[in-house]
């Protein structure tokens, strides 16, 4: 394990322990964010493998438009955002026309990309890769 994502995860524990993850299902808050071109945008967390929705938890009466919006600025840098609808996938939204500008670096995310629907990185997650078919009608 690199070194930063070593240290990324003790971090993040840490975090965790200050702020913890929810205690129910269903109250994260993730997004299938799609640029103007129609391309995916996906994450890599220094503490998890493979690429991810953006996305993470949702702090008490937080809504989930606000939540899934607020971790699209902290982890890709969105500037602007088109329309935002609900999915088939509890806890995950559709927001259109995203555009972003990553951070130079960050304790969280180690790398942002771009992806097309129909050629996704090999290394998607599980859960990620499940709930994009899950929604692929809807995107």
């Amino acid at each position: 394990m690199k070194l930063s994502r070593l240290l990324a995860s003790v971090l993040h524990g840490l975090f965790r322990t200050v702020r913890p993850a929810p205690s129910q299902p269903g109250q994260g808050a993730h997004a299938a964010a799609l640029t103007p071109a129609g391309r995916l945008i996906l994450v890599k967390l220094r503490y998890a493998p493979g690429w991810r929705l953006p996305g993470g938890g949702r702090a008490k009466g937080e809504s989930l438009e606000e939540a899934a919006l607020r971790e699209l600025r902290e982890e890709i840098g969105m500037q602007t955002y088109g329309a935002v609808k609900s999915s088939a996938v509890p806890g995950v939204l559709i927001v259109r026309d995203v555009r972003y500008r990553p951070h130079r670096w960050s304790w969280e995310v180690e790398a942002v990309c771009e992806a097309s629907l129909d050629a996704l990185p090999p290394d998607l997650s599980p859960r990620a890769r499940r709930w994009l078919r899950q929604i692929a009608a809807q995107i």
